[in-house]
């Protein structure tokens, strides 16, 4: 181990110049690059910041800002009252493959970072930056409602912008609907398997899901019927095409048929509708048969990025629209503007369905890599951004997500989507959370490795 102590100039560090950009970045960089040609090693002890200004001639402040910015690059770690030292190279162990998270895949050939920055610097231009960086009360810019017209044109046709809310996300929408549409105590009338974010909304609101039941189709239309009858419901929550979790798409019979009984009972219906743009031939969305009784919800997260944090809600009633904003207000506020802003000219300069199209093809693909992974295992639609995996008998879903955890692979497990009544013997596998295909393949290989042996195979280790 080297220790640098006396009063000559490190070895490592060039003479600091005027025109060589901030001094603690020349000092950082110097020390970037002494790690890198071997001239410091970690384990090398470096000078105290004191002695160091001292011979640079240069304020202790330099020093330890250059000090705290190697630190931030991890190329040094301090042992207390024993000084500072060079560290050692940061290793990634055992990364986890994760298979839970269900954002959309990056896809191949388009450049995000450049696509982020010219989307930015288009918004600098064209908008104000005083209105960028205040606040929206309205649902959305007149600019932005229009962008929802024309990002919901291919579910719903032409639209008018103003029966159109923009919200931070589809949770923040679901969440204001049942604020909007149900007092606490209401039921909530949803599918047996169903998007955990509602659940989280209805139980920190005071409503009470209550399972529906369904078949292949989807919801029983009759079912619903008897359960609105029963319950007298504030709300019927749906997700009808590629279904979190179950990737089933209602067929379009089921779809009117399930307006019909809306229609009848005068039940609202909230359709949460992240995937249509995803899936290859989906039927037209419920809320083309029955529009005065669903709100229809499209959220970019699942098209796009998550980072946007923007969906759009359609609402044809006015006063609905109203209190749902007032509702929505309560808790979220608005729609960061610049966010809204830059999806609103992705949206018109035509990056978003580039992406999306992107998106798409990458998703395919990699349902093409877990069907043939999982060797048939697989009960998905073989669309969209996740897998259904039902699971054999000698495999709880619960048992299965912490074995896999326990070897690097996170999942989800059925009981995390169960609304009412037992969960299905099955786990939900996310496959555009992992950016590498390759780790995404090892992940998907490690599983199927899983599900090939029972759980009598895996002991717990006494120690």
């Amino acid at each position: 181990m080297k220790t640098i102590q006396d009063d000559r100039l490190p070895v490592w560090l060039p003479r600091l110049t005027a025109r060589g950009g901030p001094r603690f970045l020349q000092i950082a960089d110097a020390l970037q690059a002494a790690m890198a040609d071997g001239s410091l090693n970690p384990g090398d002890r470096l000078p105290p910041q004191r002695h160091l200004a001292a011979q640079l001639d240069i304020d202790l402040t330099t020093v330890t800002r250059a000090y705290d910015e190697a630190r931030r690059r991890h190329l040094l770690e301090g042992r207390g009252a024993r000084g500072t030292y060079v560290a050692a190279p940061k290793v990634e162990l055992a990364p986890v493959l994760d298979l839970s998270m269900n954002t959309p895949p990056p896809p191949d050939g388009v450049d995000f970072e450049d696509m982020l920055k010219q989307g930015l610097s288009q918004v600098q231009m064209r908008a104000d930056a005083a209105l960028l960086m205040t606040y929206h009360l309205g649902g959305g810019s007149v600019s932005d409602r229009k962008a929802g017209a024309r990002w919901l044109e291919p579910m719903m046709g032409r639209l008018d912008p103003e029966m159109i809310a923009v919200c931070p996300g589809a949770q923040a929408a679901i969440a204001a609907l049942i604020l909007a549409l149900t007092k606490p105590g209401d039921v909530i009338l949803a599918e047996p398997m169903a998007y955990p974010g509602l659940r989280t909304a209805a139980t920190q609101f005071g409503r009470r899901i209550v399972a529906v039941d369904s078949d292949q189709h989807g919801m029983l239309p009759e079912m619903l019927e008897q359960a609105c009858q029963q319950y007298q419901p504030g709300l019927v929550y749906l997700n009808p095409t590629l279904q979190n979790p179950t990737t089933l798409t209602v067929p379009e019979h089921r779809r009117k048929d399930l307006a019909r009984i809306a229609r009848r009972c005068n039940v609202r219906i909230a359709e949460d509708d992240p995937y249509w743009l995803l899936a290859e031939a989906p039927p037209p969305p419920v809320a083309t048969f029955a529009p005065e009784h669903v709100c229809y919800i499209s959220t970019l997260s699942k098209c796009l990025t998550p980072g946007l944090r923007v969906a759009f809600v359609l609402i044809p009633d006015l006063q609905l629209r109203e209190r749902f904003l007032i509702a929505l207000r309560s808790f979220a506020l608005m729609v960061a503007p610049l966010n809204a802003a830059l999806a609103t000219q992705w949206i018109f300069d035509g990056s978003a369905t580039g992406l999306m199209e992107g998106v798409r093809k990458e998703a395919r693909l990699r349902q093409g890599m877990a069907r043939d992974v999982l060797a048939g295992r697989n009960r998905g639609e073989g669309e969209g951004l996740h897998a259904w995996l039902e699971l054999p008998s000698y495999w709880s879903s619960s048992m299965l997500a912490r074995v896999a955890d326990s070897e690097g692979v996170a999942v989800t497990s059925a009981e995390a989507f169960a609304t009412g009544g037992g969960a299905v013997n099955a786990i939900r596998l996310s496959l555009g959370s992992i950016k590498d295909r390759a780790r995404l393949q090892a992940g998907l290989q490690r599983l199927s490795d899983l599900l090939s042996r029972r759980p009598e195979s895996f002991s717990t280790a006494v120690v």
